[in-house]
């Protein structure tokens, strides 16, 4: 609140402060370290390692990821001052390794924390389950935190509470439709490149669908491939999370173009009704607009059966984890244990058995 008495200097110092800081985190005193984390999840081979790399500016060719991985970047918000950090987590194997995330998400970075889903657009019989398994285990995991948050500190539980309606203005007209998640969400739809060769009735369904699902838990949504230029804007979003910079106010909501909406600019009105006739619509039956959306979008690419588990690698397998004396040992351990096997194999077959005659 400027007061009386500033100059006009006083009020320039203040506005600057403000845009570099948007968040306007008072924990950060000007000097401080700001410190940030993000965990980037979603599809198998969806993109993630190369949205990292890219956000981090690092020439580096993106490797398959072994469960859960971390790297860090460094930023400064201005000329002379510490450089904040932002710690990346990364989740491989799609949805079979979830319960890692109670790894980096802890009661300790709860207020710094926020994530990124990167949903493979070439692939929508995929979709809605790799993005409700992840979104829910993260959001149960997050509210049992919050939970006991709530005992040992009231206060920074409300104040996470209060963040997750931030961006939506209890003026919005959607206001007691949607339901906010309650860490800062991101959602990246990869390989547009692929996507924009689709009918242009399933893009038009798949574009609906994304549109609903981020205004409903308050998320920012991207489209994006490996064109650069579709990268700075995912950039720019994930960007605004790790180091506080600008958010981004332009908006593209044309379906026959990548898709780029930041998180409260969007509106129930103008996403429109899930893409289904009157008679499909009347004929499901839902509890929640959540649960109508999922059954139109099923009805249009039913749920690939599939088992994430099945096909994971076995990463002693993988080349980029060779090491030649723990190889060699197991390579040994290996050569005993089938001679174990054929031994008691061997042994089991020599047993008598008392046989009922």
């Amino acid at each position: 609140m400027p007061k009386a008495s500033d100059t006009l200097w006083d009020l320039a110092i203040a506005e600057v402060k403000k845009r570099e800081n948007p968040d306007n985190d008072d924990d950060v005193k000007p000097g401080e370290v700001w410190e940030k984390s993000i965990l980037f999840m979603g599809n198998k081979n969806g993109g993630k390692t190369t949205i990292i790399l890219r956000c981090l500016e690092r020439e580096e060719s993106p490797k398959p990821t072994l469960a859960l991985e971390y790297t860090f970047g460094r930023r400064a918000r201005r000329h002379n001052t510490p450089k904040d950090v932002a710690h990346f987590w990364e989740l491989g194997g799609g949805t079979s390794l979830v319960e890692l995330i109670r790894i980096p998400i802890t009661s300790y970075n709860i207020r710094s924390f926020a994530v990124v889903l990167v949903l493979d657009l070439s692939k929508p019989h995929e979709l809605w389950t790799t993005m409700e398994s992840l979104l829910q285990v993260t959001r149960n995991h997050v509210n049992k935190i919050l939970t006991k948050l709530e005992k040992a500190n009231p206060e920074v539980a409300a104040e996470i509470k209060q963040r997750m309606w931030n961006d939506l203005q209890r003026d919005h007209p959607d206001y007691a439709l949607v339901d906010p998640f309650p860490i800062p969400l991101v959602i990246i739809g990869s390989k547009y490149d692929i996507f924009h060769e689709f009918d242009s009735e399933m893009r038009k369904i798949i574009s609906k669908t994304l549109r609903f699902v981020s205004h409903y838990y308050g998320a920012s949504l991207v489209f994006t491939s490996k064109s650069e230029a579709l990268l700075l804007k995912a950039r720019a979003l994930i960007n605004h999370l790790a180091f506080g910079y600008d958010k981004s106010k332009s908006v593209s909501v044309d379906p026959s173009k990548p898709l780029f909406i930041p998180a409260g600019l969007d509106s129930m009105s103008q996403i429109g009704p899930p893409p289904a006739s009157d008679s499909d619509l009347g004929k499901m039956h839902a509890t929640t607009p959540l649960e109508l959306w999922k059954k139109v979008f099923e009805k249009t690419f039913p749920p690939k059966s599939f088992c994430d588990l099945q096909d994971t690698k076995d990463p002693a397998q993988d080349i980029q984890y060779t090491e030649y004396e723990v190889d060699v040992m197991r390579a040994q351990k290996n050569q005993e244990l089938e001679q174990y096997k054929r031994n008691v194999s061997k042994s089991w077959k020599e047993m008598d058995f008392d046989s009922d005659s």
